[in-house]
């Protein structure tokens, strides 16, 4: 049996190459974060790091003492990328920051935070060995999805977590078809339909029912919401093949992306879903384990003596 490593992270002892420019995004929506960028900041400088701000946080952050640059350019220019906020807040800077290949820091200044993985109150401890290189590297896939009206593309769309197809506000089901590559899947009435990366496993999928996938899977996770007939089970797919659903039949329908993007639908429109060129890279704290995550953030040891 060999005794290799998974692809998707370093071997735990590995030393990374030290972290001396920092690029800093924050959630500035709804009262910000901005207490949170202020004390990583301070710390990463304190450090012997530089730290450049998002043009976009820098201008809802009057108080800001720290140079901007817009976020294509600030990750061009950075060893990595800090994110503070919630996994919101990484969806959003996530899909952009992907497409330039720098690694990113999570650090969560939100709720459950199970992209953003360094929880503010442990960054001191946490996030100066990092800046020595003492971090592990994961790198999660994209998804890249296109919605098409006859032979026409009409919206496209990037996303880390999922595509959802549903019913919008109107009452009824919607009734959708599904291909998988060139192969007939299934035919279903439901109140819409989640295809999930491995990282959105965690996120709408496993509210309606749907498995956790572990990110170093190859695949993605089919999961309806709500379907008519209870047979209609989730079902993980390989991420090498197009999923294409096809709206038949509804009274209002939709497709969202990471919850961020919205489009409308019209009978007849296929929503094609494949792997992105891009994928996400992540810097954890030595130690890190995915399985530490979900038993944190699920509360799976509660009770246990």
């Amino acid at each position: 049996m060999s005794s290799a490593k998974a692809p998707f992270a370093v071997p735990p002892n590995a030393q990374g190459v030290a972290l001396r420019r920092l690029g800093l995004v924050g959630k500035y929506q709804g009262g910000g974060s901005f207490d949170g960028l202020q004390q990583v900041a301070e710390l990463a400088m304190r450090h012997g790091a530089e730290v450049v701000l998002d043009a976009d946080t820098a201008a809802h952050w009057p108080q800001a003492q720290w140079p901007s640059q817009p976020l294509s350019e600030l990750a061009r220019a950075c060893d990595a990328v800090l994110v503070v906020g919630g996994d919101g807040t990484m969806l959003g800077a996530g899909r952009a920051l992907a497409a330039c290949g720098v690694p990113v820091i999570g650090i969560n200044h939100g709720r459950l935070g199970f992209i953003t993985d360094i929880a503010l109150d442990d960054v001191a401890q946490t996030l100066v060995p990092m800046l020595q290189g003492a971090y592990e590297t994961e790198s999660r896939p994209l998804m890249q999805a296109t919605v098409w009206r006859q032979d026409a593309c009409v919206f496209e769309a990037t996303t880390l977590n999922d595509v959802v197809v549903y019913r919008g506000g109107a009452s009824g089901m919607v009734e959708l078809t599904v291909h998988v590559g060139e192969r007939f899947l299934a035919r279903q009435r439901a109140d819409g339909l989640i295809v999930a990366s491995p990282t959105g496993s965690t996120a709408y999928a496993l509210s309606a029912g749907g498995p956790i996938l572990h990110p170093s899977i190859a695949g993605w996770v089919l999961v309806p919401i709500a379907p008519h007939t209870l047979s209609n089970r989730p079902i993980v797919l390989p991420a090498s093949e197009t999923v294409t659903i096809e709206v038949v039949a509804a009274r209002d329908a939709h497709a969202h992306f990471d919850m961020q993007r919205l489009t409308s639908l019209q009978v007849g429109d296929r929503v094609c879903v494949q792997a992105s060129q891009h994928a996400l890279q992540l810097l954890h704290p030595q130690g890190w384990s995915y399985f530490d995550t979900l038993r944190r953030k699920l509360h799976w040891n509660e009770g246990v003596v």
